[in-house]
């Protein structure tokens, strides 16, 4: 029987027009009016949309300009004249048709307003095409306005259309979106192909990550792609070689920069990534690892682990189990080994494609007996000649039991009820490996 395809909702693209209906657009251009063309360019393309016949695509008209004349000046001459909806084409080329500009350009108030024109969705991809032949002329800042729409993940960062747009005011949109200068009416037609195409567009990629020879064979590690400028997570998936042992295809929209975490361990990440429409896109990122197996007979008893650090950290990257093998990125850690008495190993080095093993000899089984329950500690023998504080006894129990790493140990205790010091008992024992020794305590 074949894998299942994964189930998942389809992503619905919404498209949002903000077209330029101020009194310059009755300005002669080309053939005509620059309304008449642009009425009669967009008609083309909405026709076109509409013969594609793609379910998951929703468009929506917001119009500014049309509402008002000059003077006086209303900035607030923006308005949402056809709301997204399916099989909307013949509303919005009616609408487009039935503009009479007259008013002003409120841009950077016609995008914050665009903000309410997306109602909720967990799968939309929102886009923003805004088609002008004029500047902002209400002192307000449309790039502030384009860039808290995309910081609130509202829409992606929005495609600007100038008609017939004097080449000094070009550089002023290069922050509001993708530019694109129609100098003519037959640029202004190929522009219009060249946004939608790539409004409905995903893009191939593959994810290459590099061992220690700088090979793709890295894989079977989880992924997380973000929105850079909202840090929204867009895409999560594990990272796979298909069966030719080459990244496996996936698919991103490029109208989108991505920032990209590899949750190895530690994690590695990669900003900024932008995805080039119409190609195969590699995204390439070191991931040179080895594997730390832990090793540990021990029989019965509590499960030992190990706190994993990078050089020098002082918080743990990963608590990991004896007799289990994990993968690490090459480099030196500190291992901190959670036994009776607890073992700190430093400078453990992962060499990429290599395995590391550290062994842990089983621990041997102290019982120590006492008449009644008492205060104390074990200690244990150091490098140093001298004795170190292992843990304390139980004071409510006078049968105690403990899994100790072997080596030379010290018990110091005093009843509970003595209530003088010299009544202190220290016994001296030693502890072999899997054996089980008592201690009594008198």
């Amino acid at each position: 029987m074949g894998q299942r395809e994964p189930k998942r909702d389809p992503v619905i693209t919404r498209i949002l027009f903000v077209f330029d209906g101020s009194q310059s657009m009755y300005a002669r251009w080309e053939s005509g009016n620059k309304i008449d063309v642009a009425r009669h360019l967009m008609g083309k393309m909405l026709d076109s949309l509409n013969s594609l016949n793609q379910e998951n695509l929703q468009l929506a008209l917001r119009v500014y300009g049309h509402q008002k004349p000059v003077p006086p000046q209303d900035c607030n001459d923006t308005r949402l004249e056809i709301p997204f909806g399916p099989n909307n084409y013949a509303s919005i080329k009616r609408k487009l048709n039935g503009i009479s500009p007259k008013g002003t350009t409120p841009i950077a108030r016609s995008l914050e307003r665009a903000a309410y024109d997306f109602g909720d969705c967990s799968n939309c991809r929102n886009i923003i095409i805004l088609i002008t032949d004029g500047v902002e002329a209400c002192d307000e800042d449309p790039c502030a306005a384009s860039r808290i729409l995309q910081q609130k993940g509202i829409a992606l960062k929005p495609f600007v259309i100038g008609i017939g747009l004097d080449k000094n005011f070009q550089k002023t949109f290069e922050c509001v979106g993708n530019y694109f200068d129609a100098s003519d009416e037959e640029t202004f037609e190929n522009v219009l192909g060249i946004v939608i195409s790539q409004a409905l567009d995903n893009t191939t990629a593959q994810v290459n990550l590099l061992d220690g020879n700088g090979l793709p064979t890295e894989t079977n590690v989880a992924l997380s792609f973000y929105d850079a400028v909202s840090g929204k997570i867009m895409e999560q998936m594990v990272h796979t070689l298909n069966n030719k042992g080459v990244p496996d295809t996936i698919y991103l929209d490029p109208l989108m920069t991505y920032n990209l975490t590899v949750h190895s361990i530690p994690e590695r990440s990669k900003k900024n990534i932008r995805i080039s429409s119409g190609q195969h896109n590699v995204i390439g990122l070191d991931l040179a690892r080895g594997s730390l197996g832990l090793q540990n007979q021990s029989r019965g008893g509590t499960e030992l682990v190990a706190l994993i650090y990078e050089k020098g950290a002082k918080e743990p990257l990963h608590v990991q189990e004896f007799n289990t093998s994990v993968e690490y990125l090459q480099g030196k850690y500190d291992l901190e080994i959670l036994s009776l008495p607890r073992i700190h190993l430093k400078d453990v080095e992962i060499e990429a494609g290599k395995s590391t093993t550290i062994s842990v000899a089983p621990p041997g089984v102290v019982n120590l007996q006492s008449s009644s329950p008492g205060f104390g500690s074990i200690l244990t023998l150091n490098a140093q000649g001298g004795w170190s504080w292992v843990c304390d006894l139980n004071a409510q129990k006078s049968r105690q039991s403990f899994n100790l790493q072997p080596g030379t140990y010290r018990v110091i205790s005093r009843s509970k009820s003595s209530q003088q010091s010299l009544y202190s008992v220290a016994e001296e024992f030693t502890v072999n490996s899997g054996t089980t020794t008592i201690v009594k305590l008198n």
